[in-house]
């Protein structure tokens, strides 16, 4: 007898479904979140389970990889694509899980990428030191508006990276609000310890891929941007095109278009944020040193916002990156900006 398990996973426990090739519940119960319950539980069904699709949520890792090593076929679920029917009058955890073993049984579960596990630490490493630039950022901003209130002073963030304690004493304010301003001061100087550490860690590995020789050549793509790149996009064979890898880094628009009105949008939010922001990083800097770039910028800022031909850099250059990841050619300025 084929079996099809759906698991609804949730922080501290799981609902799992399992259904028979007739769509018949076999087993349904609510667990902890044990590797070894729900494992018990998959044994008890008696029969063959020919696949587990499991909710892709924040905290899968541990399900995803204990059920494979079990010797699992394992389903990560793309959540953002899996739609139930609108007139459902009730929906829960258990008619949740439901669905996903029969879509899993159909052939037509929609399914996200299940990262390697031995390159997954590193891609999360660097999303750590993104985390750490976002608060070193937080506190320049605070910084700036302390100032731009009390002292109608503007700052640049570079100025501020190079302040000590003593240009702080020189200013104008009062003590508090100067020892505001130095523990500022002192939590960037911590920050930037910890993202120094990171980067060595994660260059000593990430420079090791096949893919990062072939981006750096690209304008306006660096050290950082290049193992970001490399790392988020994993596996490049899971993509059937240039076009679809654009879509995934969120360089594409989402309108919605009828009769040459716009009629909405579409999931701005779906694909890889990281992604996003690398391609729009490598856009600003291509266009402020590589001058063929910059004149395809000012051409598409002669018709629309620096918005939109910043974003048009960022396509692009996504599409470049794909081209130069998959044949391991060197960046051809001329071919992708004519």
């Amino acid at each position: 007898m084929e079996l099809y398990a759906g698991i609804d996973l949730h922080s501290n426990n799981n609902v799992l479904v399992v259904l028979d090739e007739s769509d018949r519940v076999i087993y349904q119960k609510r667990l902890p979140n044990k590797l070894a319950d729900i494992l018990d539980a998959l044994a008890s069904c008696g029969g063959s389970i020919k696949g587990v699709a499991v909710e892709s949520t924040y905290n899968w890792y541990w399900l995803v990889d204990g059920l494979q090593d079990a010797g699992h076929t394992v389903h990560l679920v793309n959540t953002a694509a899996v739609k139930q029917y609108d007139g459902l009058k009730y929906s829960g955890d258990f008619s949740d899980a439901r669905h996903l073993a029969h879509l899993l049984r159909l052939g037509i579960l929609p399914e996200g990428y299940i990262y390697p596990r031995e390159e997954r630490a590193v891609r999360d490493l660097l999303r750590k030191r993104s985390q750490l630039v976002h608060t070193r950022t937080t506190q320049i901003l605070s910084i700036q508006n302390l100032l731009a209130r009390n002292l109608a002073l503007q700052a640049s963030g570079n100025l501020i990276k190079r302040w000590h304690d003593t240009d702080i004493d020189a200013l104008e304010l009062l003590d508090e609000q100067k020892l505001a301003l130095k523990s500022n001061l002192a939590l960037m100087d911590c920050v930037d310890k910890q993202i120094e550490l990171l980067e060595k860690a994660i260059l000593a590995k990430g420079k090791l891929k096949p893919e990062y020789k072939s981006l750096r050549t690209i304008s306006g793509i660096g050290e950082v941007l290049a193992l970001t790149i490399s790392l988020e996009t994993g596996e490049l064979a899971r993509f059937k095109g240039p076009g679809n890898f654009a879509s995934y880094a969120r360089t594409v628009s989402s309108r919605r278009e009828s009769n040459g009105k716009k009629k909405g949008e579409g999931n701005t939010k779906c694909g890889n944020k990281f992604l996003a922001w690398a391609f729009v990083e490598a856009a600003h800097f291509a266009v402020r040193y590589d001058p063929a770039i910059a004149r395809f910028y000012q051409r598409k800022c002669a018709k629309s916002l620096s918005v939109v031909a910043i974003k048009a850099v960022a396509h692009k250059l996504a599409r470049a990156c794909y081209h130069v990841m998959k044949k391991g050619e060197a960046f051809d300025v001329k071919r992708a900006f004519s």
